[in-house]
């Protein structure tokens, strides 16, 4: 549990012992930090989620990409439709369909950057390498990025109260726009891309996951000219897989059967440079340790 600012070390222990309301207080307190991520699981849609996501429309055709002419007020309608007249486990990736017609782009070769497990570092990365794009940097990425909404069973309208968990059901809204926008981003990617993957935890490439369900399989090795795989760890460990150990194997092997070819580095210094500036006083930061790297034609 993390350390919280109101009590300290003997300040709680004597206010537990002595003070029955403010006992309470903390063990409630406690009990409500443990559960916070479960709790947040279970929030309904996202208050002022209509203000929020045509708001975020405007901006992008507005500031992000102003080439783009987009009807913003029509791609709400027709997510609206999608989600309210459904219960909130029954959204297919098909409901989708005409808010996806009404926004569709195209993006330059050789940009994309395609993640797993490792969002806070790809952020960092596309912020510094610009000329990378992700699903996040894509109207529909853009727009819904952090939100939670369902529809309710009972009559149409949002759910502000309660939404099931992502993975609670196969048609979930929010998993089923993913799954579309995911699909899309795949199916455009031409050139050479590039996949950032977590070499800190078991499983860095997961078949279940959405890169490894979803955008692996919508690649067009005709269109790819290259797969760039970058396995980072965190500075302090644990290094657990690796080009060349664990499921990164894996992933190499469903590219070679497909066709595809690629590059595999877990010592590639530009991510190294980024985690060293954020923590520039861990040991592998002075210098950043060598790994060695593959390479396949």
């Amino acid at each position: 549990m993390h350390r919280q600012s109101f009590l300290r070390g003997t300040e709680a222990a004597e206010t537990l012992a002595f003070s029955k309301p403010s006992a309470f207080f903390v063990i409630w307190f406690i009990v409500l930090q443990l559960c916070t991520g479960h709790l947040r699981a279970q929030l309904g849609t996202t208050p002022n989620i209509r203000h929020i996501v045509v708001g975020r429309c405007y901006a992008y055709v507005t500031l992000v990409n102003p080439s783009l002419r987009f009807d913003c007020e029509e791609i709400w309608r027709q997510f609206e439709e999608a989600v309210i007249h459904q219960s909130s486990c029954n959204v297919t990736v098909e409901d989708y369909y005409h808010m996806f017609k009404a926004m569709p782009q195209i993006w330059p070769c050789n940009r994309f950057l395609f993640w797993s497990k490792t969002r806070t570092l790809m952020h960092s990365y596309a912020a510094v390498f610009r000329h990378f794009w992700t699903l996040e940097d894509t109207l529909v990425g853009y727009m819904f990025n952090d939100l939670i909404w369902c529809g309710r069973d009972e009559d149409a309208g949002f759910d502000f109260s309660s939404c099931p968990e992502w993975l609670a059901c196969r048609n979930h809204p929010v998993y089923s726009l993913w799954r579309q926008a995911s699909q899309d981003f795949a199916e455009m990617a031409c050139g050479n891309i590039t996949v950032l993957l977590n070499g800190s935890i078991v499983n860095a490439f997961n078949r279940k996951s959405m890169f490894g369900s979803v955008e692996l399989d919508s690649l067009n090795p005709e269109r790819v000219d290259y797969v760039n795989i970058k396995v980072v760890t965190n500075l302090e460990g644990p290094h657990i897989e690796s080009c060349s150990h664990g499921s990164i194997v894996d992933l190499i092997h469903i590219l070679q059967s497909r066709g595809f070819h690629w590059s595999c580095t877990d010592s590639d210094q530009s991510l190294m440079m980024l985690q060293c500036i954020q923590d520039p006083t861990q040991s592998s930061c002075q210098p950043c340790a060598n790994r060695k790297s593959l390479t396949a034609e």
